[in-house]
């Protein structure tokens, strides 16, 4: 008998950028724009994460969506306005090794298929320059959405996929990049009816898209950076997620994971149920979409009606709303992974998003011992989870011992 020595394989721990807006006020990053990048490295350094994701998006002065239509506003810590150089990848990798911080991916949340062929190509142009910037860097991969043509059904959809996103994973190929999608469906993207505004918004829609892509040559391109808040959001739990994937021989999809739960409202789902509020939201005046762009915000209550964000250890420990799908279960969320995905821990990043309306707070030194003890519990349900993993499913089952009790099943609630 071969006895396997305890060794738990802890997952990279990072924080997406986008969870302080403004660290570096506009005034001096707009001048010079590679220091809100060595400002947010020098802040998540002492914020105790190992990585940053960096936050691209279009420059608010270039931007086809208002600032105040939007709910979850985008940083663009990365700005790029000009595109990004050698000059500006040695500047900025030079702060990166003084600091002992990594890049897991340069993420650009943008609708991809945007029905306008103008808006979609500017979309395109800066996602390509976002792609430079993560060669340039030597980042493995950047992360995004899908989105969705508007002015098309779903199936239809996937026809679109084909023609227009396929050229960017191939794009992506040639500079050597994985493009890791987030499944967020977007409900309050517009104020449209559509629930589902990224197609890539679940398990069933990946295995079709990874089709898509395999006939093209690009299949190694296309992965899932999952996010449970946004299964909680349409009532899946994590390991029964997982377990399908398996079962459907995809379980090699998820590349990485966005650490950020939800916390479900039994009122607002008692009134309106997982579609959201409907109608008399605020976005709609007499019968037309509102001409203010603030009033576009109430669109969101197609979401926010029934849940709200949690930022990891800011929700309490609720076994019977883990059972029941209405929160995350993080300790098992992060067995399930090393159990039913097929990934490297080692090799894989959490990153913490932090959206809970609460406590987003846009000040660096109240905002910090937040983000300092969310990014610790990250690091430590992890840890945790890795010990569990490597003595039940290793060391244990190395000399035959079997493990005590049943825990979380997949298909069940």
């Amino acid at each position: 008998m071969s006895i396997k020595q305890f060794e738990p394989k802890f997952m990279k721990i990072g924080v997406l950028t986008a969870a302080l807006q403004e660290l570096t006020p506009r005034e001096k990053r707009d001048p010079d724009p590679d220091l809100a990048i060595e400002e947010w490295v020098v802040y998540a350094k002492e914020l105790g994460a190992d990585y940053i994701q960096v936050s691209a998006a279009l420059h608010p002065t270039e931007s086809d969506i208002p600032a105040e239509a939007l709910l979850d506003p985008v940083a663009n810590t990365l700005d790029l306005r000009q595109p990004f150089n050698k000059d500006r990848a040695k500047r900025v990798q030079a702060c990166l090794d003084a600091n002992k911080i990594g890049i897991s991916e340069v993420g650009y949340f943008d609708n991809m298929l945007h029905e306008d062929p103008a808006i979609r190509l500017k979309k395109h142009n800066f996602m390509l320059r976002t792609m430079d910037t993560a060669a340039l860097l030597g980042v493995e991969a950047v992360c995004g959405f899908v989105g969705r043509n508007q002015s098309l059904s779903m199936d239809q959809n996937l026809i679109d996929f084909e023609e227009s996103f396929i050229p960017l994973l191939k794009e992506a190929k040639a500079r050597g990049l994985v493009y890791r999608i987030e499944q967020c469906p977007m409900p309050g993207w517009t104020t449209g009816d559509n629930f589902h505004n990224n197609i890539a918004y679940t398990p069933g829609m990946w295995i079709a898209l990874h089709r898509i892509c395999e006939k093209h040559g690009v299949g190694d391109q296309l992965r899932i950076h999952y996010d449970p808040s946004h299964a909680i959001l349409m009532g899946q739990d994590t390991r029964s997620l997982f377990q399908y994937l398996k079962d459907a021989g995809y379980n090699f999809l998820i590349g990485g994971f966005h650490v950020k739960g939800q916390v479900i409202d039994a009122k607002g789902v008692s009134g309106w149920g997982y579609g959201g509020q409907t109608v008399e939201r605020g976005d709609w005046i007499k019968g037309e979409p509102s001409s203010n762009p603030a009033d576009q915000l109430n669109a969101w209550l197609k979401q926010t009606v029934l849940c709200e964000h949690e930022l990891p250890g800011t929700a309490k420990h609720d076994p019977l709303a883990y059972l029941q799908n209405r929160t995350v279960d993080w300790l098992d969320h992060q067995l399930a992974a090393r159990e039913l995905l097929a990934l490297d821990p080692e090799k894989t990043f959490l990153i913490v998003e932090h959206e809970y309306p609460k406590a987003r707070i846009q000040d660096k030194e109240k905002l910090k011992p937040i983000l300092q003890g969310s990014i610790a519990f990250t690091r430590k349900i992890d840890e945790a989870a890795a010990c569990m993993f490597a003595l039940q499913n290793e060391v244990l089952a190395s000399q035959g011992i079997p493990v005590q009790g049943i825990g979380r099943e997949s298909y069940r609630s």
